[in-house]
């Protein structure tokens, strides 16, 4: 390590107690995605006092910090936290207002960009780096509660579902040529990132009669009995989803009725239609309309079927050599390379990022547990904050310095699948819409 390098580790390991109590309030109080007002909140306000420039509000809840913005011409690298959690009430740390725990290790993300913060802003440190470094806290990478999103794109607040996806499409991103990500790991020290499968959104609307659950039901038509079939006919078509497309639908039912002694007349469930590819998910999505619509034929309620864009499949990313030595450097733990052709049946809105630029994941571990589960669980905070921490900050400098050697020489061998945020956008909006349709034919009135 040289000398900078040196003094970046040390400004950690002097901030080591702030840091860990950041990550543990984080913890403590999990914020679901678009709702993270107190979580961005501590964000800003620590990088405030390190940090001149600092915006929020970006896509909700967003937080944005420039280092060496005059230098933004030269390179523009963007360090990642993500700022949601999930709804998990029985997780030890749960937050008892929200029912959101931090079972995904965002806040060890967010500890890791506020560790890299305190170190980069040193002004020796800061004056080594060629090129702007953004700190850029982003919400909701959890895709969950689909109509209360839907709210929000009512009320013209967001357009989709996810937060990089929302801050693409504003524009925020548009500065930045390059990110580094972080995610946690039960697995220990994983170093580049593999594929991912891409979505689509829906939220499935059945429309009945309701009726006397006992005395008249003839009069009544079952939402719910029709939304039922439409689940078995969906799990009927599931041996047509080929192995290799890693398809995964997972509905859950949202309301199922509001009485017992009525029949349903309203029935939600809210899915993800999931893929490794364009065409797979495509493909699933019209066999998961298709069954629900059968489902509505069947007991002759109505329907409305709302597609919403989701996440873009995420893509192969090889970690640098460079950067790799520099994990090797801070850390005797040992750590894996991810092969590109690892796929992971989960997707993240940080593909939708690789479509217009690199983006550079590793992954810590000091958990156990599943993520996403109950059990999840930070047993070891060195690793989990303080490491992470390092390998930001350390990642960022060596991809920095030199006149961003490093960097550009990424940027410059990457071929992104997007020219511009504006083909991105067209492309995503062609997932906005909307079906309905009334199989009802009057004969139960």
């Amino acid at each position: 390590m040289d000398k900078v390098e040196e003094q970046i580790v040390k400004r950690i390991e002097e901030n080591r107690e702030r840091i860990l109590r950041f990550a543990n309030d984080i913890y403590d109080h999990a914020e679901l995605g678009y709702k993270e007002f107190r979580t961005s909140g501590k964000v800003k306000e620590i990088l405030k006092e390190y940090i001149d420039q600092v915006e929020d509000g970006l896509a909700i809840t967003g937080v944005k910090a420039y280092l060496n913005q005059e230098k933004k011409e030269n390179f523009s690298l963007a360090l990642l936290g993500e700022l949601d959690a999930l709804r998990i009430p029985d997780q030890s740390h749960a937050n008892p207002e929200t029912g959101a725990a931090h079972c995904c290790g965002h806040h060890a993300q967010l500890a890791g960009m506020i560790g890299a913060a305190l170190a980069l802003a040193d002004k020796e440190v800061a004056e080594k780096l060629d090129g702007q470094v953004v700190f850029f806290a982003v919400p909701a990478e959890e895709y969950g509660e689909v109509e209360f999103k839907k709210t929000l794109m009512d009320a013209g607040k967001i357009a989709y579902g996810g937060g990089k996806c929302e801050l693409i499409r504003e524009g925020a991103f548009d500065d930045i040529d390059a990110c580094l990500a972080h995610h946690t790991s039960a697995d220990g020290i994983l170093l580049g990132s593999g594929s991912g499968n891409g979505f689509v959104s829906k939220v499935i609307r059945i429309q009945g009669r309701a009726a006397h659950a006992a005395g008249r039901p003839e009069k009544g038509i079952n939402a719910l009995s029709a939304a039922s079939l439409g689940l078995n006919a969906l799990g009927l078509n599931r041996e047509t989803f080929r192995d290799e497309d890693c398809v995964r639908v997972h509905p859950i039912l949202t309301k199922g009725g509001n009485l017992v002694n009525v029949v349903p007349n309203e029935a939600v469930i809210e899915t993800l239609v999931r893929g490794k590819t364009l065409a797979a998910f495509e493909d699933a999505a019209i066999k998961t309309d298709r069954s629900f619509k059968a489902g509505a034929m069947a007991l002759g309620a109505a329907y409305q079927i709302e597609t919403m864009p989701g996440y873009l499949p995420s893509l192969p990313q090889a970690f640098p050599p460079q950067l790799i030595e520099a994990v090797g450097e801070l850390t005797d733990k040992p750590y894996t390379l991810t092969p590109p052709t690892f796929h992971n049946g989960g997707s993240t809105d940080v593909g939708d990022v690789q479509h217009l630029m690199p983006v550079l994941t590793f992954r810590t571990g000091g958990v156990k547990g599943g993520l996403h589960q109950s059990d999840f669980e930070v047993v070891d905070e060195d690793e989990a904050y303080i490491l992470t921490a390092k390998i930001f900050a350390v990642s960022a400098y060596r991809l920095l310095k030199d006149g961003a050697a490093l960097a550009k020489e990424i940027k410059e061998g990457y071929q992104p699948v997007f020219a511009s945020r504006e083909e991105y956008v067209e492309f995503m909006d062609r997932f906005n819409r909307v079906e309905k349709g009334d199989y009802g034919d009057g004969s139960s009135n």
